[in-house]
């Protein structure tokens, strides 16, 4: 070997007196005066090498992230580091060859660094150096190995799918390339493979896979970026329980192959459930705070306060009535931060001998406190916040108290606990005020349920999907639905969106034909890759887990994309 006989993570005590060939990157230099040591490292890990001030006398220069090979001797290590595998031995070198010298790195080339996100974003190429991301990295490859072998046995196929495609309407903005040969015309990069995997169902292919990338023109964050990586399925002749059943199972089977996790059995409840119960359509269940609407069944006149509020809801925290009043107005405090005041939130301390105390007395008496508890099926022991406001305020707030609440209680620290669900018969469409019409809440090419199709044309607001959200602690890891296979249902539903017939088949007509040659039942759904893993490895930033991300503002700030075209090449693609 030229470069190395063995790498810098291999090597142990059953090799002591191996003579050895390493190469790697310069990690740490300790001087000790008459005995130098230097750490070097490289894709597998790091070792300690031993050198005598004679034999480095000539490479003086040497500093961290220099490249270099070394001939040596695997010898017992008097200081043992057990927290490495190479941690009980080192190399006494006899021989050092610079192999290429590095300026000083911007930041600490270390597990913890000193780098912030900008600088290790412009230098992605070292900051793959650290464990962390490289591990990330090596994670992403495992886990796309165990997706296609799971899928390949289960009977799906993979098949890639079209990158340059036609621009359609709904969703979110495209990105577009412009044809040369083409003069005026453009291409889109699709924001999924929605109608491929379509037309490959009507085209009798029964299951199908595909480990896609996907583009969309929005604004990026931390769990999101305008290039991103999907799980893509579909399915022949299903419905929903059927695919819920099998990802179930496919999601199962990843996190106890990755992170040898059995999860529990994932709950599932309606869209509908969701917004009433947690405020949201992505509830985190690792914490049991339920929101409750109490205004149906509460009569006002009895509560003289109340008669001047409009909405009154309580989150009922369980277990945690020996709260002392620090912790309690500690969490209040925490709540002024979603700036509800004061004055607007009343607590209830439910006691296991079912005896309670209370503030704000005046507001209540012991027997309506009694109507409350026993109406939200409280149970001894529970903790109660009252809040009174308008409507559409707390509506707004109610998931960030939920989660205020959540932080004070310290019940999201341990990240190896993982609480999925499924959020079923999300809302078919939604109204945009923007535009004052309906548009699609997922796509337009889900399926209504059967028995609300009689709603379309007064009530379409009120029609639910055949939809499907996964939801793991708090993130929608991924979605789906049925899709409309009937021609003259998927007509009616173009026409709902505001499409008038021309544009109906200028944008969709090979669709519109294809489900006249038969089209099968069929559904599916898809999976953010990026999501999935942050989610597996607790982390809220999906850019640790790509190669190359793009930060806030869309930009590779390493490569400095996007730029701009030189003259000559505008013209050549008539811009």
């Amino acid at each position: 070997m030229l470069y190395r006989t063995h790498n810098c993570g291999e090597l142990c005590k059953k090799d002591i007196g191996k003579k050895v060939v390493l190469s790697g990157w310069i990690q740490k230099i300790r001087n000790l005066g008459s005995l130098i040591f230097i750490d070097i490292r490289d894709y597998f890990g790091i070792i300690q090498l031993i050198f005598s001030k004679n034999l480095i006398q000539n490479h003086f220069n040497l500093g961290k992230e220099f490249l270099i090979k070394v001939n040596g001797k695997v010898v017992k290590k008097k200081s043992k580091n057990y927290n490495i595998s190479t941690g009980e031995i080192e190399i006494l070198v006899s021989k050092l060859e610079i192999l290429n010298p590095s300026i000083s790195p911007p930041f600490i080339i270390e597990d913890k660094t000193d780098g912030d996100e900008e600088s290790r974003m412009k230098y992605r190429y070292l900051d793959i150096r650290r464990n962390p991301i490289k591990n990330n990295l090596i994670l992403r490859h495992k886990i796309s190995i165990e997706i296609r072998n799971f899928l390949s046995k289960n009977g799906f196929i993979e098949i890639e799918t079209p990158l340059l495609i036609n621009h359609t309407p709904e969703g979110a903005r495209s990105f577009v390339v412009p044809s040369r040969i083409h003069s005026g015309k453009f291409y889109s990069l699709p924001q999924s493979p929605q109608l491929f995997k379509q037309l490959l169902m009507i085209g009798g292919i029964d299951k199908y896979f595909q480990i896609v990338k996907c583009f969309r023109d929005e604004d990026s964050r931390s769990d999101r970026q305008i290039e991103f990586t999907q799980i893509d399925c579909e399915m022949s002749f299903v419905e929903v329980n059927e695919i819920l059943i099998f990802f179930e199972y496919f999601i199962k089977y990843i996190f106890k192959k990755i992170k040898n996790i059995q999860l529990e059995p994932f709950t599932c409840i309606t869209y509908s459930d969701a917004m009433t119960k947690y405020g949201t359509e992505t509830p985190d269940l690792r914490f049991v705070i339920k929101i409750l609407d109490i205004n149906n069944f509460i009569p006002k006149n009895e509560f003289e306060y109340f008669q001047k509020k409009k909405f009154i809801i309580v989150i009922n925290v369980l277990k945690c009535s020996h709260y002392t009043y620090d912790q309690i107005y500690s969490i209040i405090k925490s709540i002024k931060k979603s700036k509800i005041e004061d004055k607007e939130i009343f607590w209830v301390k439910f006691f296991p001998d079912k005896t309670f105390i209370y503030s704000k007395k005046k507001l209540f008496t012991r027997e309506n406190l009694v109507k409350i508890i026993k109406n939200i099926n409280s149970n001894p022991g529970d903790l109660l916040f009252i809040f009174f406001s308008k409507k559409i305020q707390t509506k707004i707030k109610i998931n960030k108290l939920r989660i205020d609440i959540s932080n004070c209680l310290n019940v999201l620290k341990n990240y190896q606990i993982f609480k999925p669900l499924w959020i079923i018969d999300l809302p078919l469409l939604e109204w945009n005020e923007k535009f004052q019409r309906y548009r699609s809440f997922h796509h337009p090419f889900t399926s209504p349920k059967k028995e609300d199709i009689h709603l379309l044309e007064k009530f379409p607001g009120d029609i639910r999907s055949k939809s499907y959200d996964l939801i793991i602690n708090g993130v929608e890891i991924g979605g789906g639905s049925i899709r409309i296979h009937d021609k003259k249902i998927q007509n009616l539903i173009f026409k709902h969106l505001g499409l008038s017939i021309k544009e109906i088949k200028s944008e969709f007509g090979f669709l519109i034909k294809a489900l006249e040659y038969g089209a099968p039942p069929h559904g599916g759904i898809a999976f953010g890759l990026d999501r999935l893993l942050s989610v597996l490895e607790g982390k809220g930033n999906i850019k640790d887990f790509i190669a190359f991300p793009k930060n806030n503002s869309g930009k590779d700030i390493m490569v400095n994309s996007p730029s701009f075209l030189k003259e000559k090449k505008l013209k050549e693609l008539n811009i």
